[in-house]
């Protein structure tokens, strides 16, 4: 048991925790994959990275795994007084989830919800355009998605994505993550087919604690690694 200030900050029995933190995203998407070899090397696997951050990650974990690589393109609701304070997120696809409960507990009212989400909805559409450069998006039907992301802070994201995947008719959603809190996948796990995550500490503030180098990714950084992984794996046709 690790503490500080009385605190406990990880689990007793988790050998896993012992890799945090982790020294950046490619470290940490390398470690992921060892948790995913299970789909290497399969053509119906699909490995999706949520931008921008979780893109460096899913971009190690589809190169260790030799399975093709795309975005799935998210955009998070915020409050009208705190753009970084999440109540939703809007999806690929035209799907949109609200956090009823923070709704209601922050008075917002339902033109608040509109305004935000048309804001985010343009921004949506300008970054799915942005990141492919001209690329279609990977027919989703029938494969299994690894749905990546850098860590799992509220999972609005991720739920908005998992829910917009599963309306491309994907047979089966994996949410993969290095970093998630411990008591805070269970509504994820109830919408995915399987969560995996390296570590998952029993404190977790924010997902930035858990990287030595948690620097912002630009959408430069985002499109030069869609590119690489382009041209080192044909895309299906």
């Amino acid at each position: 048991m690790l503490e500080k200030g009385g605190t406990m900050l990880f689990r007793e029995d988790d050998e896993d925790l012992e890799v945090l933190p982790f020294v950046d995203r490619a470290e940490a998407g390398s470690v992921l994959a060892s948790k995913l070899s299970a789909y290497s090397g399969r053509d119906d696997v699909i490995v999706l990275g949520l931008p921008r951050g979780g893109v460096p990650v899913a971009f190690a974990v589809a190169g260790t795994l030799h399975v093709l690589l795309d975005v799935f393109v998210v955009s998070k609701l915020g409050t009208p007084w705190d753009r970084e304070l999440a109540m939703g997120a809007v999806a690929e696809g035209g799907v949109q989830i609200v956090d009823l409960s923070m709704v209601e507990a922050l008075g917002i009212s339902e033109e608040d919800i509109q305004e935000v989400a048309a804001v985010a909805r343009k921004e949506l559409e300008y970054r799915q355009e942005l990141y492919r450069s001209g690329r279609q998006p990977l027919d989703l039907a029938g494969k299994t998605i690894i749905l990546v992301d850098d860590g799992i802070a509220t999972g609005c994201s991720i739920l908005a994505a998992v829910a917009a995947i599963r309306r491309r008719k994907a047979a089966r959603v994996v949410v993969a993550v290095p970093v998630a809190p411990a008591s805070g996948c269970s509504s994820i796990r109830m919408e995915a087919d399987e969560v995996i995550s390296v570590a998952e500490p029993e404190l977790f503030l924010a997902v930035s604690q858990w990287y030595q180098d948690f620097n912002q990714i630009s959408d430069e950084d985002v499109r030069s690694l869609l590119d690489r992984s382009a041209a080192s794996i044909p895309r299906a046709a």
